[in-house]
């Protein structure tokens, strides 16, 4: 037991110190992950470095099956000698776990983008058609994020891209659509391209509204552009180092992020 008056000792300090480092510093200089607080609300956050880190696009399995679950895709890299130290719902998803819109895994086009407008008010429109929504992706080293349809006519040479809705910020503007103050919350997940290019993912604790999810990216993370991934039951983490491996009632996930040691 430490006696109370130890607590402002310099030895003690100096033992919090070692504690703090051995808490925060991640299993790979590439991705580390921190719980942040932003006006009340708390998320998980990780911040990748994709030129120094192994991201990927995941799908299917070799029998050609939606892996659904973080734990099937963790366990068939295992099988190759490979790990899985981070993944994320990587955008929203059909009912047979098909991605909603462009999906590119390891530079080859499996599903084209969704282009479609349903007009209405914005809170009867799917999430994913709120244009603009929009495209994150990754080339040879860099990562980035632009509207749907400025990412189709210049066709950037990709590695990986996911296709969700909508756009969080767009050039450290929010979205029009969001609305300070709703009362339409749920859990969320997203992603944001920083500065200094790092890509920062984030997911909620609990229920925030789409305008305070899009103000941690600009205004706490310092991410000029962000785009929503999904919310609800379809906001999923696994993250070994802090014991979360999250299932999806939808039945599983569709597309996936991941990091891969």
């Amino acid at each position: 037991m430490i006696a109370i008056r130890d607590l402002a000792s310099p030895s003690f300090a100096a033992v919090l110190a070692v504690i703090a480092v051995f808490v925060t510093t991640p299993e790979s200089e590439a991705l580390q992950c921190t719980d942040e607080r932003f006006e009340g609300s708390g998320y998980v956050v990780c911040t990748i470095d994709p030129a120094a880190s192994d991201l990927r696009l995941f799908w299917k399995d070799s029998d050609g099956q939606p892996y659904r679950r973080f734990s099937s895709l963790a366990g068939a890299l295992r099988e190759q000698e490979q790990d899985l130290v981070f993944a994320i719902n990587a955008g929203m998803y059909q009912t047979d776990f098909a991605p909603l819109g462009l999906y590119v895994e390891n530079g080859e086009e499996l599903q084209v983008a969704d282009t479609a407008t349903i007009d209405g008010p914005p809170r009867q429109v799917p999430n994913f058609y709120k244009k603009p929504n929009g495209v994150f992706f990754l080339g040879d080293a860099e990562a980035g994020i632009l509207p749907t349809e400025e990412f189709l006519e210049l066709r950037p040479n990709v590695r990986l891209a996911t296709q969700s809705g909508p756009m969080l910020v767009i050039e450290n503007a929010l979205h029009p659509a969001l609305i300070p103050g709703s009362t339409d919350t749920t859990r969320r997940s997203g992603v944001g391209v920083c500065e200094g290019g790092l890509v920062r993912f984030a997911i909620s604790d609990w229920r925030v509204n789409f305008h305070e999810f899009a103000r941690l990216f600009r205004d706490h993370l310092a991410c000029p552009n962000a785009l929503f991934l999904d919310g609800g039951r379809g906001a999923g983490l696994f993250l070994p180092e802090k014991r979360r491996n999250d299932f999806s009632w939808h039945g599983g996930y569709g597309p996936i992020l991941g990091v891969v040691e």
